[in-house]
């Protein structure tokens, strides 16, 4: 037993000494370490052979919607969902389970299906000595957390595939990510522990549910987050300062990103660091946040992770220049990261960084759309290079030989310095070599030899200036050959795309479509927003319970479909929907999204609020093979629902007048105290909201007719001015409007010589009043240092 658990804790996904909060931000999106040489990010084959026409095995998985799930239904495995029937399986014939987490796009999950999954031989011993639980984590959030919270405090890290071990009654006592399938210098192979645990279960079973006893007891003490009555939250400037500065420690000069590698997007980090810009624009640490944020923005919108011809960003970058990425996409990063490209144009004026959002919103739109409205949730790393492979490779369907761009890209360019063809100017600007430009050390399994991961590598001025051509000239080239590229590349096989449809992550998707819809005054993309939060409530909530659901998916003849059993909605469901209504009601001024948001901010508190150590728990009360109920205590990939949950209570409040979502928004803050306090910079989203709370948001009030001109012009002013602590509302004369219902103070603002007119309004006291945009624009911005 010793001998096992020491060899589960030397499967650690993170060199120790980098500080254990940084760690355990960025631990969870790392690729393992025990796939490949030590302190190196690898990549590894995502597929063998092509699917036999007539499946030899068939399980229970095939009943499922997930995508994950039917992917793993043909294996030798006996796979059952997450659910009674397995439960009641190992208590009955005292099996202990194997619990397997995953999700569909996952490089490494892939990687161990292929090894052991589809090992008839390991199959067996599965089957045998155990009841083979698997979870797609996308569906089901609330198990990957309890038992990923047990992976990382006895393993020193997580990831996926997760591989964990249960008791009969589901208390985990050994666990680990990806396996090789056979033993490996200094790594233990899949099936030499699937052995060695059968026998301590059979030798040693007291012991074992003595051990996981105990283990259970330990994580429930550490996962516990509470707030004391009479608690007060604690300081924003000191908790803002702090995450400045430890954020500006970790920050890279010359790439941007808070890291060496991998280098993840991290939109948490760049909302922060604008939200402190602009409480503190005048000094120079706020000029140095606004620095931070938008190179690294520029950088990634540079590097291979940007996708320079389907559009879109991958995953992550497996090195410190942003060049070779993990090739899968996920649908959260891309709404977070059009938000965040809007609010560096809004700040910045640059249409640089309008450009890299509308080309996310585009990727979006055409991949990963589904035609009744909702979004898909991601798009693999792995494809097979041709029509006729037999084996998948990542980033296949993305990268490119020399001689291939040449043979697409082979016309002479006119003016261009002599024997100049288009294929040269193009290979120049994105840093394409002869012999591809992947090195060996980022490619261990020469999946990428002599191909190219395309970086933009010099300036459009730089390279005009090395052909002899003007910049409006180069652009246009680069446009041509871009297109040129992008219809070749649609004749290769496609990645697997995962049409799970989930609320949270179509939330953060209709918040980034309607953040750049108003600042760009693009009606198409506030436009494409509506549908999707039109989706939502045709789909994924029940209007007689009130409550939203969690997934839905795209079946037969592309129809809508749900599970048997519709999987309730999490908490971070209702707080990413619930903040998707406000900005779409902010872009559209419709109120019915707010009153809707209000409603799930209603229910939201009903499910899952502690009413005794305060704020919410991640999942409700009531399922009882749930061990806990967590409450998430960083913000990573996506921001955690807590931290965005005080804006979100802010907002609500200024909405209807309810004071004690106030209350609510500080008690979790005091809640995190401690974390904000020590180390705020695993919780920046929660960082930034602290600010807001205690700042008190401004509700800006436009008066005024909707369609009228002088109040279209209120309205662009409002959008384009960076403000992080302010709602705004048209207040448009209709007595019987949601909002005068909610805020009878409204009634009392009026029109000034009959023009469209703002105000500016906290706790209930508004300003005097403003017609013309300028004088709204010096009201929203800032003047001083530390001013909201």
């Amino acid at each position: 037993w010793l001998w096992l658990c020491t060899c589960l804790k030397q499967r650690r996904l993170l060199p120790r000494g980098q500080g254990l909060w940084k760690e355990r931000a960025e631990r969870l999106h790392r690729v393992p370490q025990g796939a490949g040489p030590r302190g190196s990010m690898t990549m590894a084959t995502g597929g063998k052979n092509s699917e036999p026409s007539v499946p030899r095995y068939t399980n229970r998985l095939i009943n499922e919607k997930s995508p994950y799930l039917l992917q793993h239904a043909h294996n030798p495995v006996d796979w059952y969902p997450w659910g009674q029937e397995a439960f009641d399986k190992a208590e009955k014939e005292n099996k202990l389970i194997f619990l397997s987490v995953g999700y569909s796009t996952c490089h490494w999950c892939h990687v161990m299906e292929e090894e052991s999954f589809k090992n008839k031989e390991i199959g067996e011993i599965m089957n045998k000595n155990f009841v083979c639980i698997k979870v797609d984590r996308e569906e089901r959030p609330d198990v990957d957390k309890v038992y990923m919270t047990f992976v990382q405090a006895t393993s020193g890290g997580g990831g996926w595939p997760m591989s964990v071990w249960l008791t009969p009654d589901l208390k985990p006592f050994a666990g680990g990510t990806y396996f090789p399938p056979d033993d490996r210098v200094y790594r233990v192979g899949f099936r030499t522990v699937l052995l060695r645990i059968a026998e301590q279960w059979k030798q040693n079973k007291d012991a074992l549910l003595e051990s996981s006893q105990k283990i259970m007891e330990a994580l429930l003490i550490q996962a516990e987050i509470r707030g004391q009555a009479q608690e007060s939250p604690p300081p924003s400037e000191e908790v803002m300062a702090t995450c400045f500065q430890q954020l500006s420690k970790s920050y890279d000069e010359e790439y941007g990103g808070f890291s060496e590698f991998p280098k993840f997007p991290t939109p948490v980090n760049l909302n922060f660091l604008f939200t402190y810009w602009a409480l503190h624009r005048t000094t120079p640490e706020g000029a140095r946040a606004l620095q931070m944020a938008l190179h690294t923005l520029k950088m990634m919108a540079y590097g291979g992770i940007h996708d320079h011809i389907g559009q879109g960003f991958h995953r992550y970058s497996t090195d410190q220049h942003w060049h070779v990425p993990h090739f899968e996409k996920m649908l959260y990063d891309q709404g977070q990261l059009a938000a965040a490209y809007t609010k560096a144009f809004q700040i910045s004026g640059d249409e640089f960084f309008a450009d890299v959002a509308g080309d996310i919103l585009l990727y979006v739109s055409r991949d990963l759309s589904d035609q009744a409205g909702g979004f898909y949730s991601a798009e693999d790393a792995d494809s097979y290079p041709t029509a006729t492979s037999g084996e998948k490779r990542e980033g296949a369907f993305c990268v490119w030989s020399a001689e291939e761009i040449r043979a697409l890209l082979p016309d002479p360019v006119e003016g261009a310095t002599e024997g100049t063809t288009l294929g040269d100017v193009f290979m120049h600007h994105y840093g394409v070599k002869e012999g591809g430009n992947v090195s060996p050390m980022k490619d261990p399994h020469k999946e990428l030899k002599g191909k190219n991961v395309l970086i933009v590598q010099s300036s459009l001025e730089l390279t005009a200036a090395r052909f002899g051509l003007e910049l409006g000239r180069l652009s246009a080239l680069l446009r041509e050959s871009r297109q040129r590229l992008s219809a070749a590349r649609a004749q290769r096989p496609r990645p697997h795309l995962d049409t799970k449809m989930l609320a949270s992550w179509n939330g953060l998707m209709i918040s980034g479509f309607a953040l750049a819809g108003a600042t760009l005054a693009k009606e198409e993309y506030v436009s494409r927003a509506v549908q999707a939060a039109s989706f939502l409530q045709r789909h994924l909530f029940d209007p007689t319970s009130g409550r939203l659901l969690r997934s839905c998916y795209r079946g037969k003849d592309n129809m809508v479909e749900q599970s048997a059993v519709p999987i309730q909605g999490f908490l971070e469901d209702y707080v990413f929907v619930i903040q998707a209504l406000f900005d779409l009601y902010e872009a559209s001024l419709d109120q019915g999204w707010l009153e809707w948001a209000l409603q799930l901010q209603h229910m939201q508190d009903k499910l899952f609020w502690d009413p005794k150590g305060f704020a919410y728990f991640s999942s409700e009360a009531g399922d009882p093979s749930l061990l806990f109920r967590l409450k998430d205590d960083q913000d990573g990939a996506e921001p955690s629902a807590n931290s965005v949950t005080v804006t979100n209570l802010l907002r609500a409040a200024c909405y209807s007048g309810h004071m004690e979502w106030v209350e609510k928004a500080g008690r979790i803050l005091a809640a995190f105290s401690e974390r904000l306090l020590k180390i705020p910079v695993a919780l920046p989203e929660m960082a930034r909201a602290s600010a807001a709370f205690h700042h008190t948001l401004k509700q800006v009030v436009i008066c005024g007719d909707p369609q009228g001109e002088d109040t279209k012009d209120l309205l662009r002013c409002v959008h384009s001015v960076f403000c992080p602590n302010k709602v705004l509302m048209l207040a448009d004369g209709d007595g019987a409007a949601f909002l005068r219902r909610q805020l009878p103070f409204l009634s009392s603002l009026e029109r000034r010589d009959g023009k469209a007119t703002a105000y500016l309004c906290s706790n209930f006291a508004c300003s005097l009043p403003v017609t013309s945009p300028q004088e709204l624009r010096t009201m929203l911005a800032p003047r001083a240092s530390g001013a909201p």
